[in-house]
């Protein structure tokens, strides 16, 4: 079968890192059997939020320009697809119709070449929606990948936007999720579970890791963003510091919230154990990851959480939140997975406290869970198997 991948999220020059979860389901799709296309959603005006920062903005359109209009990743073809819009804040709910035109000839263009039997859109909006027309003019299936943004968070809150993805997925023929939880939301958001399934993504550790840190480290591996609670990890890093004289917190991502975390820590005295390691390629994030003892991302409004996998993947537990869906699925289905009461620091020092004075029975339980359940292979396999799926019973 031929796909043609649509990601808003996908890697490209100015962030390599940029949803290489898309790329390695793709890639995993492809080992599975199916021939794939990417067509990656590219703005080359950066967003507003940029403006505030004049060296972000100024790498932001220098690496817009050096984007290529294709590429070739680990043997995948990528277009990237240019269109400009407002800011997605202003006009989220109907941000698809500016990527509409210019993904709609993309697909064409794609499609005359080399005929597909099914777009695959990660997320509802833009993609989804802006494949729809294309998909519904050809008599095409359309799947849609929903990762959490969808169905979580304020860019979905207003009755507008919620209405607008509803809408999307009513008329998708196969609506993939990430975990338990986002199916029974958007089975809540359209009325009916129909057409669709959970599909987890992979995780995979490189091939070489180094040894653990000397000292006992903990680490997130997170845009640094107040949706991750970073915070609490720093207020949880002054109460492990009496238990643990020379206990480290490496930081693995960058984002806006950076000087408040800084303010924190200074004012209750760890600012000198914390590390910024910034944003690393993947395998050296996953690299630096594999060599600390426990990862913790006390986040809320978590679909599913690939960070949390992807340190299992390397023999390191993860600590998640109780109550928040992607967590407690991943902890269902085996050892390696921590969970703690949300925004409660003194709660997550014991947690860490735990995985750090395990024998190592902890770490080997998190790599054997990550290899039963979220391998890239399962991942692509149950992709492709939803794919062979919605194309037997065609267009919805």
């Amino acid at each position: 079968m031929r796909v043609a991948v649509v990601a808003e999220y996908y890697p490209r020059l100015r962030d390599p890192v940029l949803g290489v979860w898309a790329h390695r389901q793709a890639l995993a799709s492809r080992d599975a059997g199916a021939e794939v296309t990417v067509l990656a959603l590219e703005r080359p005006v950066p967003p507003a939020s940029a403006l505030r920062s004049p060296g972000r903005f100024a790498r932001a359109v220098a690496g817009a320009v050096a984007q290529p209009r294709h590429t070739e990743l680990d043997g995948l073809q990528v277009q990237y697809v240019r269109f400009l819009s407002p800011p997605r804040e202003r006009s989220y709910a109907n941000w698809d119709r500016w990527a509409r035109g210019p993904l709609g000839n993309a697909l064409e263009r794609l499609h005359e070449a080399e005929p597909f039997e099914l777009v695959h859109a990660h997320y509802a909006l833009p993609s989804g929606a802006a494949a729809l027309e294309f998909t519904e003019r050809h008599g095409l299936p359309l799947a849609i990948s929903v990762h959490g943004g969808d169905v979580f968070g304020p860019l979905v809150s207003t009755p507008t936007a919620r209405s607008r993805i509803a809408e999307v997925l009513r008329r998708a023929s196969l609506v993939l999720c990430n975990s338990r939880g986002t199916l029974e939301r958007c089975a809540t958001l359209t009325g009916s579970a129909e057409r669709m399934t959970v599909v987890h993504l992979g995780a995979e550790a490189p091939e070489t890791l180094g040894p653990k840190s000397d000292e006992p480290t903990i680490a997130t591996l997170a845009h640094v963003i107040p949706r991750k609670r970073h915070a609490d990890v720093v207020r949880a890093l002054a109460v492990l510091a009496g238990r643990y004289p020379q206990m480290r917190y490496l930081i693995i991502g960058e984002g806006p919230e950076r000087p408040a975390l800084e303010r924190l820590a200074a004012q209750l005295g760890v600012a000198a154990r914390l590390d910024w390691a910034g944003q690393l390629d993947h395998e050296d994030a996953l690299r630096e990851l594999s060599r600390c003892h426990a990862m913790v991302m006390p986040s809320v409004d978590e679909a599913f959480g690939v960070a949390y996998v992807e340190a299992m993947a390397c023999g390191v537990p993860a600590i998640g939140c109780r109550g928040e869906s992607g967590p407690e699925e991943i902890a269902a289905l085996g050892e390696g997975m921590l969970l703690v009461q949300p925004k409660d620091p003194d709660a997550l020092a014991d947690t860490v406290t735990k995985a750090l004075e395990d024998d190592g029975g902890l770490a080997a339980a998190a790599r054997a869970t990550a290899a039963e359940n979220f391998s890239w292979e399962r991942c692509g396999r149950d992709t492709v198997a939803a794919y062979e799926r919605a194309i037997a019973e065609g267009p919805k």
